[in-house]
């Protein structure tokens, strides 16, 4: 019912700008609605408590319902005829992947676009998570919708009662939302073009109004900057923005994730300034109609840091085709593909404090084998870290991979280029957006087959629910469990 009252939300906006795309959006809405509506009545005498097992089912099942519900829009409209192009541009959309099938994104209408970002929006955070701000008032507990649904390999509370964490944490995101479509504004985008952006920043989702993405936009600096600061608080703990805005700066600098994010995206952001500055080849050009990235060093150093950022918390933003610049800031680029943003934001993707704990466990084991008898524990933000925790973190990281691995072989099978197919691969799972060959920033996945479509709409779902939500609920063990 929630997704249905977004629908019409963009009503107003397509009666705006071109009323052709109205109706459509509007029988989209009520149908949406009704479809809520009949499962709510159906079921509200239904027994209103929640267990783990159903908090996994009901996310898993709550975004195929979205997914399905969310094509209207562009099927009604008119705007997208195919069904499988149409499930791929939802589940981008909801999953914040921000990979399209859309070849000519500035003639479609400004309602579906709307539309289009909106789906970002609502699924940045969650809407499960903005769901447990209401289900209380239906008698129904969130506790383990939240812990199904949030990003990350545990949830950091802000509050002893979930249903007040979700509301600050969408209050936080709302926020950001409306302080980035103002600075937006002020800085020379159009109004529409503003809100549309900055829904896509805050919820790392990377659709944008334009063909060119925010290479549109490489003649003005100012824009590219508002991003860059906006796509590294997305790609940041929502925690640690109520920890600051309360205040408590020192819990942002003493936490372990945080430092390791900003010495990622600076060291990583000065290499590939460099690279793309000193050591370019001066006759490889870029394949997007604007100036290259590295004809000064404040250019260089603007497009590394937009890119960088823009994979790195799985935005999908392009101000450059980083696959045109030096073979080693592609593999450095490509590398980002696996690390993610921090565990709490929007951003998709491994997470940094996954790769921090596996590291400290690592290095701990190679202490244990000169000193096996010593009592030597992980350790993060200054607490033990237990065992299970870092036994799920290892078990998520080899199945990732081993799924990373098996998805470029079924993508290959099914007609992509080895390169195509590794980058779809990982672009997909992790959320990211543009990928490598004939998928790079400055392509889109128009091209696939319907069956690697759908296949990729699979990892974009799978890897938005880490793996393991969709995971448990595919297997036998999940059904015969009581």
């Amino acid at each position: 019912m929630m997704n249905g009252f977004f629908m019409l939300i963009t009503e107003p906006i397509s009666w705006f700008y071109s009323k052709e795309a109205c109706s459509g959006i509007l029988y989209a809405g009520l149908i949406t609605i009704s479809i809520g509506f009949l499962l709510w009545y159906n079921n509200r005498n239904a027994e209103k408590r929640i267990h783990k097992r159903d908090g996994y089912l009901i996310v898993t099942l709550g975004w195929l319902m979205l997914t399905l519900t969310g094509t209207l829009p562009y099927l009604l409209t008119g705007s997208i005829q195919s069904f499988p192009d149409a499930i791929f541009e939802t589940i981008s959309g909801y999953s914040t992947t921000g990979a399209s099938i859309l070849t000519d994104i500035e003639s479609v209408s400004k309602g579906v676009l709307f539309w289009r970002s909106a789906t970002h929006w609502i699924g940045g955070m969650g809407i499960i998570v903005l769901t447990v701000a209401i289900l209380p008032l239906l008698g129904i507990g969130g506790m383990q919708l939240f812990v199904a649904e949030a990003p990350g390999p545990s949830t950091d509370k802000l509050h002893p009662r979930i249903t007040q964490t979700a509301k600050r944490l969408w209050l936080i995101y709302f926020g950001y939302t409306v302080l980035e479509f103002l600075l937006l504004k002020m800085a020379g985008m159009t109004w529409f073009d503003a809100i549309n952006h900055a829904m896509a920043t805050l919820s790392t989702g990377g659709f944008s109004t334009k063909n060119a993405s925010i290479a549109y936009w490489n003649n003005n600096p100012l824009i590219q900057y508002i991003i860059i600061v906006f796509m590294f608080i997305a790609g940041a703990n929502f925690v640690l923005s109520y920890f600051a805005l309360k205040g408590k700066t020192s819990r942002i600098y003493k936490d372990d994730e945080f430092k390791w994010y900003f010495i990622i995206v600076a060291l990583v952001t000065v290499t590939i300034t460099v690279l793309i500055n000193w050591y370019q080849d001066p006759n490889l050009q870029t394949t997007i109609d604007h100036p290259k990235p590295y004809g000064s060093l404040e250019s260089a150093f603007r497009h590394s840091a937009f890119q960088v950022l823009s994979v790195i918390t799985t935005t999908g933003f392009v101000s450059a085709d980083f696959t045109m610049w030096n073979h080693l800031a592609t593999a450095l680029m490509f590398s980002l593909f696996f690390i993610g943003g921090s565990a709490g934001s929007t951003s998709g993707g491994v997470k940094i404090v996954r790769h921090v704990i596996m590291i400290k466990n690592s290095l701990l084991e190679l202490k244990k084998q000169l000193h096996p008898k010593a009592i030597i524990s992980v350790r993060y933000n200054g607490s033990r870290v237990s065992r299970v925790i870092i036994f799920n973190i290892l078990s998520f990281f080899v199945i990732y991979m081993l799924i990373f691995i098996l998805s470029t072989i079924i993508l290959a099978f099914l007609g992509l280029d080895f390169l195509s197919a590794l980058g779809a691969a990982a672009s997909c799972l992790g959320n990211i957006g543009p990928a490598l060959g004939t998928l790079s920033p400055v392509d889109n996945f128009a091209h696939l087959n319907d069956a690697a479509k759908l296949f990729c709409s699979f990892l974009m779902l799978l890897g938005r629910l880490e793996l393991f939500t969709v995971l448990i609920v595919i297997t036998p063990y999940f059904w015969k469990t009581n």
